[in-house]
């Protein structure tokens, strides 16, 4: 009898997570929450293997159940008994593993993302430009009535995301990167530095701060600087 077993652990060898998932850090995966242990979420994946969520790449606000099935990115995996994989539900690679996901011209090449930052649960910034004539890049990402973007809003609770088109032209690109605001006027102070000061009407400053600051603060991971805003009454 033992050697009949052992004939079939050999026809069905047991998985080794570390060499299976090592070349897939940054994938998007999906799982069944299996169970809740010490602030971590274990995720069973696959043929026996299992994913751990640590508190840390958790957002706040996320809530899940035993049973629930659950998608995030590998950020690491490591040679250790129990779980070996690490995943995240806060990192911006799940933002834009989603995006390639819901649109198709991502997946092909015809749009690109070139730049990505999120807060998790509260707001999500994505720079994208066409690669191909005739795509507008934005709406790409969009959908007809927002509906691409609403299935990723929905995927990570509510958190709202600003599609923008990405600009070589650096005060172009600030104020966009400003949005929802409308902004002015843009005016370089260091370019080497990307110090910047974006001018508003004053009805459009508090839409350009954003909650708690939120708002410019994204704006400002995006274009990689400083964006000092101002209203018109105080230029």
């Amino acid at each position: 009898m033992s050697e009949g077993r052992n004939r079939e652990r050999d026809m069905h060898p047991k998985p080794d997570p570390y060499n299976e998932y090592i070349d897939r850090i940054g994938e998007l995966i999906s799982g069944e929450v299996k169970k809740m242990y010490r602030g971590e979420i274990i995720v069973d994946l696959r043929r026996d293997v299992e994913a751990f969520l640590p508190r840390s790449e958790q957002t706040r606000s996320e809530r899940w159940i035993q049973g629930e099935r659950i998608r995030a990115v590998i950020t690491n995996v490591y040679k250790r008994k129990g779980p070996q994989v690490e995943v995240s539900r806060t990192s911006v690679e799940l933002l834009r593993r989603l995006l390639e996901q819901e649109v198709p011209e991502i997946d092909d090449g015809k749009v690109v993302i070139k730049a990505a930052v999120r807060e998790p649960n509260e707001r999500a910034k994505i720079a994208v430009i066409a690669t191909a004539s005739g795509i507008d890049p934005v709406e790409a990402c969009l959908g007809m009535k927002g509906s691409r973007v609403q299935a990723i809003t929905r995927e990570l609770r509510g958190e709202k995301i600003d599609v923008i088109e990405w600009s070589d032209e650096l005060t172009i690109f600030a104020a966009r990167a400003l949005a929802p605001a409308k902004v002015n006027e843009v005016r370089v102070i260091d370019a080497e530095q990307r110090l910047l000061v974006a001018i508003v009407s004053a009805d459009q400053l508090s839409l350009a701060v954003g909650k708690r600051g939120q708002n410019v603060r994204l704006a400002n991971q995006l274009v990689g600087g400083s964006i000092d805003l101002r209203s018109e009454d105080e230029t």
